[in-house]
């Protein structure tokens, strides 16, 4: 694994540090008038979320871990593991439905999923950015509620709450983004 200065970590970097594996989530470089500049990295612990903040040296090392991304297709969930399927060995891999966090009523079947490997470990599942889903129920519109930015509730096929525009009705096919958690378009 290559090993980088502490003024070279950057957001979305993979550290091997304190024999875990950390995401940079921020990084801030700090240059006191006192003493050598240093890089302030909030990080968050891959295997079970913990968070840190630690300060790197620019003349500290650091091991950067590269993770393996492979697109495989959801086919079924059970007894609360997700189960993928890689399109072109046709394995099966289980996965803990928690690695998918509060987006997991998003995952539809046959959807490709972005699995981050390190090794045979299975880190990280992301979904794509947006998601057709039908509205299942909706208040009626509020007559002279049409203002730019009034929305009402909503709740959709996959039993998420989110805030729909007035003029999308029961039954509709719209994108949400997965990620805000909010209405994006009409389907």
């Amino acid at each position: 694994m290559p090993k980088i200065n502490g003024n070279e970590i950057r957001p979305g970097n993979v550290l091997e540090h304190d024999g875990g594996l950390w995401g940079a989530v921020k990084v801030n470089h700090v240059k006191p008038g006192k003493g050598g500049a240093f890089a302030q990295v909030e990080m968050k612990n891959l295997r079970d979320g913990r968070k840190l903040n630690e300060r790197f040296r620019s003349e500290d090392k650091v091991e950067r871990v590269r993770l393996d991304q492979k697109d495989q297709q959801f086919l079924y969930e059970s007894d609360g593991k997700l189960v993928f399927m890689d399109n072109e060995t046709f394995e099966q891999t289980e996965l803990d439905a928690d690695l998918l966090g509060d987006r997991r009523p998003f995952l539809q079947d046959g959807m490709i999923a972005t699995i981050e490997y390190y090794g045979e470990e299975a880190l990280s599942v992301s979904i794509p950015q947006k998601v057709t889903c039908t509205v299942a129920e909706t208040e009626p519109v509020v007559k002279g509620q049409t203002a730019a930015n009034s929305y009402k509730p909503a709740t959709l096929d996959n039993g998420v709450r989110i805030m729909i525009p007035p003029f999308v009705g029961e039954g509709e096919a719209i994108v949400v983004n997965t990620e805000a958690f909010e209405y994006s378009e009409r389907a």
